[in-house]
């Protein structure tokens, strides 16, 4: 009798927020270079200030001088997290990795614009940086897509990344928004990439206000975004429907849902953001996603959402994950945290930490997806270190019933 071989497992890097190089950043007018380190680490305290009561724990962000500024400035974390997923895939292997979005700051690419080829970007931010991730592995991909910071310029700055991207063996990003399954795990797992910006730009989104307490109030202001961002085809108009059928089409055993946007996060400045996306596409995921991966918050971290009175919603908690700190550092809130846990109880925070680099690890056992959340010392060492470890059920297998 023949013995059917069990489908294969899967496994995954995530991070985000990945292509900051300090001799790409530019100074405002009204910017003063900050010639001591006293100098830097004032402004850092006074930034860890706004967020935390005391300077108990006060975590600098790593420095470094940077001379084309004449300032010191905040280094990154680009390599060490590489350099750290590169150690840690090559000890647990890893499938296929998820790059999160705002993979090139301050502007994405420019086009030539400023002065500096893209060419010499792409080069600096995504080839040297991640070209061998995974490498050993056959038919490995970084499976990309683009945020805010890679929207900046113009529609065109922002196809000429994805074009880039579309040729490079190692990455891959087949459209704006796209669904894919890593080769070899055609059944397993199926990736729903969707760009958070796009759909941001579409909608109605309020600035975040907080008070000195860590309360959320409105002015009245609203976020705007360039008509370039804005959806303008009938794919892109539809992309949440597009959504909901690729989830509910899908014969994938784990069906995991990623954009650039977090849809719960802690730092305090992404509130509003993360509520009109939650209007969008929350009640989607509940109904038929196993997790959602994403970024743009420079902060590890885990909840659950217990998707309470959305219709269809699988019993399970949703596990939804913010890994986008890969390149730069941002203190937690812990204001704004504890209300923000008080007012919405179907949330549970499993583990933040934020003045930090690093990235995720998720890999599928039989009917569990464990979730790893690692950091690398700011030193620039290089060292994964493992912070903590969940565990979740298969959500989706109940929508096949």
């Amino acid at each position: 009798m023949d013995v059917l071989a069990s489908p294969p497992e899967a496994s995954f890097v995530v991070f985000g927020d990945s292509g900051y190089i300090p001799s790409y950043e530019q100074f405002d007018d009204d910017d003063v270079p900050m010639r001591t380190l006293g100098e830097y680490l004032a402004v850092e305290a006074e930034e860890w200030l706004e967020r935390n009561p005391s300077l108990d724990g006060f975590t600098p962000t790593p420095w470094t001088f940077e001379s084309a500024l004449g300032s010191f400035v905040p280094a990154s974390g680009m390599y060490p997290v590489a350099w750290a997923m590169d150690d840690y895939c090559s000890t647990w292997g890893c499938d296929f990795a998820a790059m999160v979005g705002d993979n090139i700051y301050p502007d994405g690419a420019t086009l030539g614009a400023d002065g500096i080829s893209d060419a010499r970007r792409f080069r600096q931010m995504l080839d040297q940086p991640f070209g061998r991730l995974g490498e050993g592995v056959a038919d490995f991909r970084i499976y990309a897509m683009l945020g805010n910071h890679d929207w900046r310029i113009s529609r065109e700055a922002a196809l000429a990344q994805m074009a880039y991207l579309q040729q490079h063996p190692k990455f891959e990003m087949p459209d704006l928004f796209y669904r894919v399954s890593p080769p070899g795990l055609e059944d397993q797992l199926e990736l729903f990439v969707i760009d958070t910006e796009m759909l941001l730009a579409g909608a109605a989104v309020h600035k975040d206000n907080l008070d000195e307490e860590g309360r959320e109030f409105r002015t009245g202001e609203m976020e705007e975004w360039d008509p370039h961002i804005r959806a303008q085809t009938d794919a892109e108009r539809n992309m949440v429907p597009w959504l909901e059928d690729a989830l509910a089409s899908s014969s994938a055993k784990w069906k995991i849902v990623i954009g650039h946007h977090a849809l719960w996060s802690g730092g305090g400045s992404k509130f509003e953001k993360a509520r009109s996306l939650r209007e969008l596409y929350l009640p989607i995921l509940c109904r038929h996603a196993d997790a959602y991966f994403s970024g743009d918050d420079h902060v590890l971290e885990a909840y659950t959402d217990g998707c309470e009175g959305i219709d269809g919603a699988r019993p399970e908690p949703l596990p939804v994950f913010v890994s986008g700190a890969a390149s730069k550092y941002r203190p937690l809130h812990p204001g704004f945290m504890a209300r923000q846990a008080e007012a919405n109880p179907q949330i549970r925070n499993l583990w933040s930490k934020g003045a930090t680099w690093g990235f995720m690890h998720a890999r599928t056992d039989g009917d569990t997806l464990i979730v790893r959340l690692l950091t690398t010392p700011g030193d620039s060492s290089g060292r994964p270190v493992l912070e903590a470890e969940f565990s979740f059920p298969h959500r989706s297998a109940a929508a096949a019933d």
